[in-house]
């Protein structure tokens, strides 16, 4: 796992949600009682942007067409959304908000010789 660092500390408000793209994934990283957590950004029921959502009890609510996902798990807690999010693994040192991306599958390190 690759950690990025993407968000200053003091850019987060508790109980906000703000957008980021990294490494090609859409993420919404949301501050909860002091925590950051990052889950996808995409609701799953209409590829809704849920970074915008409101955020209450540990959960986000879709703005669209208020899906609710637990931001600690993803799970989807109600519809019309019936897949759960991505979350990703966050650390906050020195004032920096960096998200866990995980690594592609690397290929062998002795591919087959071309003839």
């Amino acid at each position: 796992m690759t950690f990025y660092p993407i968000a200053r500390s003091t850019d987060l408000a508790e109980g906000k949600g703000r957008p980021f793209t990294v490494e090609g994934h859409r993420i919404a990283l949301v501050r909860v009682d002091g925590v950051v957590r990052a889950v996808g950004d995409l609701c799953p029921h209409a590829d809704a942007s849920i970074a915008f959502g409101q955020v209450e009890n540990g959960c986000i609510t879709c703005p669209w067409h208020y899906a609710e996902f637990d931001l600690r798990t993803g799970q989807v807690l109600c519809g019309p959304a019936t897949e759960d999010i991505p979350v990703y693994a966050v650390r906050e040192e020195d004032g920096i908000v960096s998200v866990g991306i995980e690594d592609a599958t690397v290929e062998s390190e002795h591919p087959a010789e071309k003839h």
